[in-house]
């Protein structure tokens, strides 16, 4: 692009510039892109000189004494030859370079324009006789360092295509060019020079410059404590900044604290933790490609060669952590919590010791002791880390049983037991929820009240399934015994919430909060009841099991074996002079009659169910053989939820929405929306009334509404997420719905008449929490399927 073409005015002056200074900038953007010196001059230079209208490109860079120029390359040639030039006037980039002056020669063989810059200066005519080319216009400047200061080099512009010299325009943007050149340079030489220290690399990648990590080390020096620890508490890096700094500096991939981390009992089998942490190295974890070995000084333990001892013939590879990850791990494999109960790691040493020398059949017998501190210690790990279930896994042949827990909605792996361990482990937990340990066929499913057997005031609800091979898996959900959360703290909309306690504020009727296993129901429930708990309300509940407590409330134990299930439960409750009635769970036509003719008697009842949606629970009901008018009487509402996960407060990435993401959450909010009469009527004035309300309830003070993406920190175990938010779906018992109940219609019907009631659906709902910045699309669309 030459901006030599004859000017026929202001106007289009300005738009030549306009152009050029656009392409200009392109070209910034590509230099950046570029990963090394060479790619920018073989890569970029055809394009430099296409926008400054020259014909070649020489870029030179100086050498380690200073006192040389040495051409990278020189463009236009065929063949690239060595070009060495002094830093002096006896040649123009010498010049350049010497003076740090920029010159635009109209022509480098007129001696009088030379004389006039230098006496001294010369035009190297050799170059032109040994290649059959002549210069003639020549735009040279100096790239200097940003930074220090220091010459790099100097770019040099040879001849226009048109004959004329370079214009003022190109003179400006060499300039500009330079100091692009000049930072990609200086960043790119940086890189390839070695690295001093294993921490260096936080002032080569900018985050610290040279005289703060100087101060950083003579400060940590003076209060005698580690550089990490100043480089993190003073100075506020992250342990994942410091963990790729030393990545860099030991050629070795950085390897974060994981908590969801499955502890390698066979590697762990012949060190102590003393050992481990007097050496600064641990064995990770062991898969197809040989021993991953974490160290804090991986150079220092690859020439000691120990780990190669140990491991004798095992393909090793090291990764590199700080030290407080690295005693983290330490801490997290060998558990020295100063608690009865020994760690998971020792116990299974201690029970690999003992299997060594036993045969089959006094196995069980010569580990039962550990068997039992170890499915304690499994229990109490899960209930410490806030999992809601345990799942135990054996696998075939010598694999080992792999347990896990889940915790937000999620699986994390914990820990692998030997294969010779799997049917002690399954027969004890057998024993402590009175199962037959015999039966190996059949599912069974029963209780623990862990207060028998450990530290901790907790009940399990334990299933053991038979698998493939023999085998069972066992799941047991932990019940921890709590107090109700406020019905405010359950993440309920406003408007939700609003409408919510307007409803269960009634004397009489009965009303529903439906979803599937795990979703809250029962923790709303208990919400509800802890809102209308008053001294003049007597409240009785039906609950198998009785998972949370609260004063004022009498509570009574479902107990199958001893005949006393959810009907023969309820009907002594109306027996008992009561106000309001909780029933855990209605599942069969007797309980839901029950339930139904005590709401049509002046009580308030309360139960759920395991439906997908509010208008399918109405369905669902009628199905069982209810009375469409008595239910129709009844009814108050139908509370739909799910539990999302909910992005991680400490590492979520907070961004403004563009408005392509506000109109594809748009369109997945007006789906449910397109059946209803109001927006059926014009759909694009009900997408904008939508977008309005969203931009006043969301938007910041700029207009802008912040969406959060999930990114991964040691808290949240690398997934992005930690903690649930509640979505929720709430129908009202509107006459309009009764109409529809009464004449049984269906659910696409209920769903339309209670959208256009100012029912918000799960969708709709967790779209909403997506632009509160509480969750995620992803999420919402694990729970919300349609």
């Amino acid at each position: 692009m030459s901006t030599r073409t004859p000017s026929t005015g202001k106007s289009n002056a300005m738009a030549r510039r306009l152009a050029f200074f656009k392409g200009l900038q392109a070209l910034t953007t590509r230099i950046h892109e570029t990963h090394d010196i060479d790619e920018i001059i073989f890569d970029v230079s055809i394009e430099i000189c296409a926008l400054f209208g020259a014909e070649r490109l020489t870029v030179y860079t100086i050498d380690e004494s200073g006192a040389y120029l040495n051409a990278r390359v020189k463009t236009g040639l065929d063949e690239s030859r060595s070009i060495r030039l002094a830093v002096a006037d006896d040649s123009v980039a010498g010049y350049v370079a010497a003076h740090r002056q920029t010159l635009n020669l109209r022509n480098v063989y007129d001696r009088e324009e030379l004389n006039a810059i230098s006496p001294d200066l010369e035009f190297r005519q050799e170059m032109d006789q040994r290649h059959g080319f002549q210069c003639r216009q020549m735009l040279a400047t100096p790239l200097v360092d940003t930074e220090d200061e220091g010459l790099i080099g100097v770019v040099q512009l040879i001849n226009t295509h048109d004959a004329q010299p370079f214009s003022p325009i190109e003179e400006e943007g060499v300039l500009a060019l330079a100091q692009t050149l000049s930072i990609a340079f200086a960043q790119r030489l940086r890189a390839e020079m070695p690295l001093r220290s294993r921490f260096d690399y936080l002032v080569r990648s900018g985050r610290l410059d040279a005289e703060e990590m100087d101060a950083a080390q003579e400060a940590a020096r003076l209060r005698g404590v580690a550089l990490e620890d100043y480089l993190c508490d003073e100075l506020g890096l992250s342990l994942a900044e410091l963990g790729e700094a030393m990545s860099q500096f030991y050629g070795v991939p950085y390897e974060p604290f994981r908590p969801d981390r499955i502890r390698p009992m066979d590697l762990l089998r012949n060190l102590k933790r003393e050992y481990v942490m007097r050496n600064h190295w641990l064995p990770l974890e062991e898969g197809p490609d040989g021993i991953a070995v974490l160290a804090v000084d991986p150079e220092q333990v690859i020439g000691t060669r120990v780990v190669h001892n140990v491991f004798h013939g095992a393909s090793l590879h090291y990764r590199v952590c700080s030290q407080r990850e690295f005693e983290r791990t330490v801490a997290q494999y060998f558990d020295q919590s100063g608690d009865e109960l020994s760690s998971v790691g020792d116990l299974l040493s201690e029970m690999a010791e003992e299997g060594d020398a036993a045969n089959h059949e006094d196995l069980a017998a010569a580990a039962d002791n550990e068997l039992v501190k170890l499915v304690n210690r499994v229990i109490v790990d899960a209930h410490r880390q806030g999992a809601s279930d345990i799942h135990i896994e054996p696998r075939p042949g010598k694999e080992k049983t792999l347990i896990r827990f889940r915790k937000d909605g999620a699986l994390m792996p914990y820990v692998e037991v030997p294969a010779s361990y799997r049917n002690p482990m399954v027969a004890r937990i057998k024993i402590m929820a009175d199962l037959d340990i015999s039966e190996r066929r059949k599912p069974q499913d029963g209780k623990i009240k862990f207060r028998k057997y450990g530290p901790l005031d907790l009940e399990l609800r334990v299933a053991t399934v038979p698998t493939a091979g023999g085998m069972e898996d066992v799941v047991m959900r932990l019940l921890a015994q709590g107090e109700p959360l406020p019905l405010d703290a359950l993440n309920l909309s406003v408007q939700t919430l609003a409408r919510l306690k307007e409803t269960v504020a009634k004397p009489y009727g009965i009303f529903f909060v439906c979803g599937p296993t795990g979703s809250g129901k029962t923790t709303t429930l208990h919400s509800i009841l802890k809102h209308i708990n008053t001294p003049d309300t007597k409240i009785w509940t039906a609950e198998d099991p009785v998972e949370i407590t609260q004063k004022g409330l009498r509570q009574v134990q479902v107990n199958r074996k001893a005949g006393l299930d959810f009907p023969v439960v309820m009907r002594a409750f109306l027996r008992a002079d009561p106000d309001v009635i909780m029933v855990g769970e209605m599942r069969d036509r007797e309980t839901v009659t029950i339930g139904l003719e005590a709401s049509l008697t002046g009580h308030l009842v309360l139960s759920t169910l395991h439906t997908n949606s509010a208008p399918e629970s109405i369905v669902r009901l009628l199905d069982m053989g209810m009375d469409p008018f008595n239910f129709a009487d009844a009814l108050l509402g139908v509370l739909a939820q799910r539990l999302a996960r909910r992005v991680c407060r400490r590492c979520g990435e907070a961004h403004s929405a563009t408005d392509a993401e506000l109109d594809a959450l748009l369109d997945e909010y007006c789906e449910d929306l397109r059946q209803t009469p109001g927006f059926a009527a014009d759909p694009a004035a009900a997408r904008a009334a939508v977008r309005a309300d969203w931009l006043e309830r969301f938007a910041d003070g700029a207009g802008r509404i912040q969406l959060m993406r999930p990114k991964g920190c040691d808290e949240c175990s690398g997934t992005g997420y930690r903690g649930r938010v509640g979505l929720h779906e709430l129908m009202l018992g509107s006459d309009s719905v009764k109409r529809l109940i009464q004449t049984r219609a269906r659910v696409a019907e209920l769903m339309i008449t209670a959208l256009d009631d100012g029912m918000r659906t799960l969708r709709q709902d967790g779209i909403e929490k997506v632009l509160a910045g509480l969750t995620d699309m992803s999420q919402v669309r694990k729970v919300c399927i349609r």
